[in-house]
């Protein structure tokens, strides 16, 4: 059956899919408070972008994120004095449209006054604390009750 582009299914574990149709990747988790995070390996800075032309793809770049002002990038630097350190929760990739998904992650980081740099991708969030912050980010996230994987 040919797709004609009109169906407005969300995707969610309520829609039925037809007889022979693989069963979405994207299962709603019970709770945004149960998220599964991973931190990733090395430092990242951020870096403002006027010209996105000016930006190389390569194994560094973690993230680009296009806006009114121009831009930023995420990428790696292991060398970064006041580097940032990601955290990654898509490795359970949820809906793009679960809601509070990002909030239930920034929100115990917020309480402890930490800041954070974000950034989403399809499947899930990229959430950049100081590098000096990770013990303790990781420690808020889990006290929320999030599984941290170092």
């Amino acid at each position: 059956m040919a797709h004609d582009g009109n169906d407005q299914g969300n995707g969610t574990a309520s829609d039925a899919a037809s007889p022979g149709t693989p069963a979405s990747r994207h299962t709603p988790l019970p709770s945004a408070r149960t998220q599964n995070l991973r931190v990733l390996e090395g430092r990242f800075v951020l870096e403002r972008v006027s010209d996105v032309r000016t930006v190389t793809p390569g194994p560094d770049l973690l993230a680009l994120v296009l806006g009114p002002d121009g831009g930023a990038v995420m990428r790696r630097d292991d060398l970064a004095e006041d580097g940032w350190r990601a955290l990654w929760n898509g490795d359970d990739a949820h809906d793009p449209e679960a809601t509070g998904m990002l909030g239930a992650i920034v929100a115990p980081l917020a309480a402890s006054e930490l800041p954070v740099w974000t950034a989403a991708s399809y499947d899930g969030d990229l959430v950049l604390v100081p590098a000096g912050r990770l013990e303790e980010a990781v420690d808020m996230l889990r006290r929320a009750g999030h599984q941290v994987v170092l």
